[in-house]
């Protein structure tokens, strides 16, 4: 593998450097992307793929440290999957993140804000309350993460971002495997903390071919008397691999209800296994306070609503909210949540457009959509439901991007851009944009 050295101009969304290097049989620099590094960094890489106009390298080491460096608070970092950035001060993730949301707006959107990008953040270390481990049993026992780029497993002992109380748990998961009482079977194990990291809820994924009940059933029990904290064990099968759905089938409930109480912002959500909630137990009530905020008004629109997360306080400061969500695993929450004057529409975001054109007339339309955004029809959709304000909470600044270029075209203004660092130590960027009708 060809080694070289590199100055690294900046960092991207992925959580690579950008680097250039001239070669002399192309018209122009080609980009390699590097792991690990700062902006401004002098580096010496290996390059381990080739591709036309690019290149991928792995960091052999740092010629001219960044000020900005500091030592990674986990041991595993480098090699863990989970983390790109605790090499990086917190601060200078925060200045990092801000900057490329702003490009990523800009190249792609053709927005050139005027206005802050207002940032918020907690403590980087022990903000998770669920995490998923891959874990299996044979030759020996090992639970952990994979490795950097690969479906390897990396054995972890400890999580730095993880809760107190899943750290305790995953000591405890050592010990039972350990002891041969973990089926090989079982593939991922993800546990979910309650607000106050005092009780667990349990998810087990199987491996394809399937698994005794029996053998389930003394795994739990182990597993429960091994963590006292363990409300609830739920077990998932993997899908069909003939199934179109992406979607996971019910669970099998194997310990008591497969379902947490979560408090956040004065409310009571109910979070079974499977469904969707916030990672981020820190920052989970100030991005409600950003999206609900002093709002109030006849109806608010909440596509996208998971378990209820904002139509719950919503339903507080609106005559009537109308919640949309189309996972069944979500769904038996939202309406065990919701107050009497919350509408529970079980549908996808689409059709429940479709359904309501011409009719609605909102105040206020909040979404919260997946990776892969709102899309042109949904946008469209939107658009001619002529709420004064919508609420766009993103986790991708691509996809962000894209559609605010297609949001804005027809007079509204963004007012407010909050970036929410949800996922400190990682790349990835959170977002809460205020758009307004001029």
């Amino acid at each position: 593998m060809t080694t070289v050295e590199l100055t690294i101009e900046k960092l991207v969304y992925g959580g690579d450097g950008l680097a250039r290097l001239a070669n002399e049989s192309e018209s122009r620099a080609k980009t390699i992307f590097v792991p690990y590094v700062l902006p401004d960094e002098k580096v010496e890489a290996t390059i381990a793929e080739e591709r036309p106009g690019f290149a991928r390298a792995q960091l052999k080491r740092v010629l001219q440290p960044s000020p900005k460096r500091t030592a990674p608070p986990c041991p595993y970092f480098g090699e863990c999957g989970g983390c790109h950035y605790q090499h990086i001060s917190y601060e200078e993730q925060l200045r990092l993140k801000t900057e490329i949301l702003r490009e990523t707006l800009r190249r792609t959107a053709k927005l050139d804000l005027a206005l802050e990008i207002q940032t918020h953040s907690s403590s980087p270390l022990e903000y998770r309350n669920r995490t998923r481990f891959h874990l299996h049993s044979k030759p020996n026992f090992a639970i952990g993460y994979f490795r950097h780029g690969s479906h390897e497993l990396l054995p972890v002992r400890e999580c730095p971002i993880s809760s107190p109380l899943i750290n305790r748990a995953l000591t405890q998961i050592w010990k039972v495997g350990e002891l041969g009482e973990v089926p090989e079977e079982i593939g991922e194990i993800e546990l979910f903390a309650s607000a106050s990291d005092e009780q667990l809820m349990a998810e087990l994924y199987q491996r394809a071919g399937g698994i005794d009940n029996e053998v389930l059933l003394k795994f739990a029990n182990a597993l429960a008397a091994a963590v006292p904290e363990i409300h609830g064990v739920a077990s998932f099968a993997r899908p069909d691999s003939r199934s179109r759905s992406s979607e996971l089938p019910k669970p099998r409930l194997l310990r008591e209800e497969a379902s947490l109480s979560y408090e956040a912002a004065g409310e009571t959500y109910r979070v079974s296994a499977g469904a969707f909630f916030q990672t981020n137990r820190f920052l989970i009530p100030r991005m409600i306070e950003l999206a609900v905020n002093e709002r109030k008004g006849r109806v608010a629109l909440d596509l996208y609503s998971g378990v209820g997360l904002f139509a719950l306080p919503l339903a507080r400061r609106f005559e009537r909210v109308i919640a949309v969500e189309s996972s069944p695993l979500s769904i038996d929450d939202l309406r065990a949540n919701v107050r009497a004057n919350v509408k529970v529409s079980a549908q996808s975001t689409e059709a429940y457009l479709t359904s309501v054109a011409g009719t609605l007339k909102p105040d206020l339309i909040v979404v919260d959509p997946p990776r892969a955004g709102l899309g042109t029809a949904v946008i469209t959709q939107i658009a001619r439901l002529a709420a004064q304000e919508i609420v766009y909470v993103s986790c991708d600044p691509a996809t962000l991007a894209r559609d605010l270029k297609q949001l804005t075209s027809d007079g509204r203004k963004i007012a407010e851009i909050h970036l929410i660092d949800l996922f400190p130590q990682t790349f990835h960027i959170e977002t809460c944009t205020v758009l307004r009708r001029g």
